[in-house]
């Protein structure tokens, strides 16, 4: 596995699993927030981001972690492995509450300079919805971008644990790890 894609929804801890993977595995680590926000919480424009998403995951291994749904399309095709993280939603609320009370002063590193960390309505109605919104249109993008793609859907601290065990330790040399549980939902 040289190509790793995480996604999941706010608070499900895909950038804390990708840091994770990416050490173990001595792979370059992408935070795609990070090529999509501008400071002030200004989105990229959209040709903008599409280019960028193209040059990231064109390069030959990375483990990059984030949603961004129009996107899909060009990471999906070049991913040896989708990584779902897929906790209950009350779990991702809590988390989400969590990140903006330990980030309040200190800014996340998985965030562009001048986006401190923030909740509002919305955001909080977006990580309550994803599991009907979201992650139905995550798995028809596969089925339709990339249909042979291994997908390992995390759903517990125990999945993740799981899934992390059979990635080599980060002082051993990189041996290829089985990509998990096929996701057939």
């Amino acid at each position: 596995m040289r190509r790793l894609l995480i996604v999941g929804s706010a608070g499900a801890g895909k950038s804390t699993l990708a840091r994770e993977v990416a050490r173990r595995l001595d792979l370059p680590l992408i935070h795609l927030d990070r090529h999509y926000w501008r400071p002030g919480w200004t989105a990229a424009p959209d040709d903008d981001f599409r280019a960028e998403v193209i040059r990231l995951a064109a390069r030959p291994a990375w483990v990059m972690d984030g949603n961004y749904g129009g996107s899909l399309d060009l990471r999906l095709p070049r991913a040896d492995l989708l990584v779902l993280c897929d906790p209950p939603r009350l779990l991702c609320l809590a988390r989400v509450l969590r990140r903006r009370w330990i980030h309040r002063a200190v800014p996340r590193p998985d965030l562009p300079d001048g986006c401190p960390e923030q909740i509002d309505l919305q955001f909080l109605r977006y990580v309550w919805h994803y599991p009907r919104r979201s992650r139905p249109r995550v798995l028809a993008a596969v089925r339709a971008t990339a249909p042979d793609l291994p997908v390992v859907r995390l759903r517990t601290r125990a999945d993740t644990r799981r899934w992390l065990a059979t990635l080599p330790p980060p002082d051993r040399p990189h041996r290829p790890a089985p990509p998990g549980p096929r996701c057939r939902s």
